[in-house]
């Protein structure tokens, strides 16, 4: 990235250009700005002014549409890295033309990019909302509940799932909300809301350090902006403060 003060930005490919790089990977346009990833080895030098950055601690630093394009990006160059070998037969792959996909050089197979697909779910009780902590939780913030797909299983079956393992309670009126990309490391993150259907809150103390329920008016500390995450919460937010304003 090129520091600008306060913010970051994504340095344009000519500053790439005294590397002498040859692998490029096209990400697509941004408007009419066509867009690249390389790897880069990690005793690689780079222009003065730029510099490595954690793509998790660029969030709300870059604009959403550049942030889209970095994590894009990362994907694409650790799945370049991670599958130059068949994981079928051990032989060599080499890029398949026309296609985002290696082939193998020996017994053929392709292998395309790797998305795990990974649902998040916003629990509500009236004018309650279903947040927890995680064990793995970087900071002190609340969200709502997530967990990865299973193989065999629908999404929403997922969200019974995951909220049945993680919390002990059951839903009812699952619907589809939104989606997000959520490169740490490949994830696509499915939103849905649901309603309490039963049972008594037990947390499951392997993933969760603690989970509640909260009164919009009185939320903990909760993820930021840029995240499917806050928007469930602040969907629910803004339709319980619209209720109450229209009676």
């Amino acid at each position: 990235m090129r520091a600008t003060g306060r913010a970051a930005e994504i340095p344009p490919v000519e500053a790439l250009a005294a590397l002498e790089l040859e692998v490029y990977h096209y990400l697509g346009a941004l408007g009419s700005t066509d867009c690249y990833a390389v790897g880069l080895a990690d005793s690689e030098s780079l222009p003065g002014g730029d510099g490595f950055h954690e793509l998790l601690g660029l969030f709300g630093q870059l604009p959403d549409a550049h942030f889209a394009i970095a994590g894009r990006a990362v994907q694409v160059v650790e799945w370049d890295r991670t599958h130059c070998y068949c994981g079928r037969c051990g032989q060599q792959t080499v890029d398949e033309p026309g296609e985002r996909a290696k082939r193998c050089t020996s017994c053929g197979q392709l292998a395309f990019p790797r998305i795990s697909p990974a649902v998040i779910v916003r629990i509500s009780r009236g004018d309650e909302i279903l947040l927890a902590h995680g064990t793995r939780f970087p900071a002190a913030f609340y969200s709502v509940l997530a967990g990865f797909v299973e193989p065999g299983e629908s999404l929403e079956e997922t969200v019974a799932r995951e909220v049945r393992e993680e919390v002990g309670i059951e839903v009812k009126d699952v619907r589809y909300f939104g989606s997000q990309p959520w490169p740490f490391p490949n994830s696509l993150m499915v939103g849905f809301t649901a309603e309490y259907a039963g049972g008594e809150l037990a947390p499951d103390p392997q993933e969760l350090t603690d989970a509640q329920w909260f009164s919009v008016d009185d939320l903990p500390p909760v993820p930021p902006p840029l995240s499917i995450a806050r928007w469930l919460i602040d969907d629910l937010v803004d339709k319980v403060t619209a209720n109450r304003s229209s009676r």
